[in-house]
């Protein structure tokens, strides 16, 4: 299916085409117009973010100044369905996108001639919800006549830290999400090593299934929290976080490699088996819920901070960051959760690395990251897509490896860990 300047693809009534049109091409800002002769004027690059369920525009400069965004979250729809439905996925970031960048130019005071290229997640994701970010930004791309850049939704998530504050390369990034959990070393813009990645589910996907079992929208409180922070503020009400217990993961495997599907499935259990000791019905809460969130978000930092911990004597033991410049940045809608970045904290501090968390508001999926990684691109002439033809013929990935693999190399170094006392320093 072809773009054209209707935008019959996403429905639109007349009169929004001409709201759209008017607003990317209005020459009524005389201001804009004489910066845009200016000979050290910084790159402007406009980013889209549709992996998900999360419709997100960016518009940020080459020196991490955020000018505009615009996002629409579709959370509230998908959780009355138990989980992400990619058809009404699909849908909604169609009947939003136009209206997300929008918001993003008319934030910034831009319209699309100021923009310098369209950067766009084209992997890894949900194909049906890629497709249409995808096909948006090839044809803003189009009619404004601007290069585009593919982007990779991970390697957004492991350099947004560096818009914020300079970071150097290399550095350890840890990105955990509800679709993802990885390790990686990031040696430049477009150079990574991964060091362990999930072997089953990601931990946001626990915390999500695991809200929505235990019904904690059901109290008033937790009615618009998502999985993930109904989990930590539950936690945060803890009366006796001994009370049910979690058994330590994947400690017979020195790799760096995550499990979290023995959590989940723990969990269920006792669930079901505090739902039968007090006999409870139709929607109930357990009593004791409070206690159980903890002990389930303690078990899942414990693992992450374990396999990370093992990443980090690595790097030391080959010697592949310089001494006193050794860092750990933390990525994803996961990395929200004040209670890990405090584990990850006292581990940092105990195997002598600095810890960088990238700030909460970016470190879920947005288009902010999507445009800094563009900019990020640009700086180094990577991936710029000028040929119209080549444009064109990018495609959603809905897999996508992440750099070069070497959890083979962590395993074969066979690394033994004094771990932190992590539990002890925390509680």
């Amino acid at each position: 299916m072809t773009w054209n300047r209707s935008l019959l693809f996403y429905k639109c009534q007349p009169k929004h085409f001409i709201s759209t049109y008017s607003l990317l091409y209005s020459h009524k800002n005389d201001v804009k117009i004489m910066q845009n002769f200016q000979y050290n004027k910084p790159v402007v690059i406009l980013g889209i973010e549709s992996s998900c369920d999360e419709t997100g525009c960016g518009i940020v400069d080459s020196t991490g100044t955020i000018l505009g965004e615009g996002i629409n979250s579709q959370y509230l729809t998908h959780s009355n369905f138990g989980g992400i439905v990619p058809t009404i996925a699909q849908i909604m970031h169609k009947n939003n996108i136009t209206k997300t960048c929008e918001d993003a130019l008319r934030n910034a005071g831009l319209k699309l001639k100021d923009i310098d290229a369209i950067a766009t997640t084209v992997k890894p994701g949900i194909e049906l919800s890629l497709n249409i970010g995808i096909k948006f930004g090839k044809y803003l791309a189009k009619i404004g006549n601007k290069p585009f850049i593919p982007i990779n939704h991970m390697e957004a998530h492991a350099l947004t830290a560096r818009m914020k504050e300079k970071i150097d390369f290399p550095y350890l990034a840890l990105l955990i999400s509800g679709g993802h959990s990885l390790l990686a070393i990031v040696e430049n813009v477009n150079k990574f090593y991964l060091l362990g990645t999930t072997i089953d589910i990601a931990p946001g996907e626990v915390f999500d299934k695991i809200a929505r079992r235990l019904r904690l929208r059901n109290i008033p409180e937790f009615r618009t929290l998502n999985g993930g922070s109904a989990i930590e503020y539950a936690a945060s009400k803890a009366t006796d976080i001994d009370q049910f217990t979690f058994l330590p993961i994947l400690t017979q495997y020195r790799n760096c490699n995550f499990s979290f599907s023995g959590l989940l499935n723990k969990c269920k259990m006792y669930i079901a088996s505090e739902e039968e000791k007090h006999k409870l019905v139709a929607d109930m809460v357990i009593p004791d819920v409070y206690n159980l969130c903890a002990a389930l978000q303690l078990a899942v930092i414990t693992h992450i901070c374990q396999r990370t911990q093992r990443a980090m004597e690595f790097i030391n033991r080959k010697r592949l960051f310089p001494k006193g410049e050794r860092k750990l940045i933390i990525s994803g809608g996961v990395a929200c959760n004040n209670l890990l970045s405090k584990a990850l904290k006292i581990v940092c501090s105990d195997v002598d690395y600095k810890f960088i968390r990238t700030p909460p508001k970016l470190c879920t999926d947005n288009g902010v990251m999507i445009a800094w990684n563009g900019v990020e691109k640009w700086k180094t002439d990577t991936d710029i897509i000028r040929d119209p033809y080549e444009i064109n013929n990018i495609k959603a990935e809905g897999s996508a490896t992440f750099g070069e693999d070497w959890t083979q190399k962590v395993e074969s170094a066979n690394i033994k860990c004094q771990w932190s006392k992590i539990k002890r320093k925390l509680y």
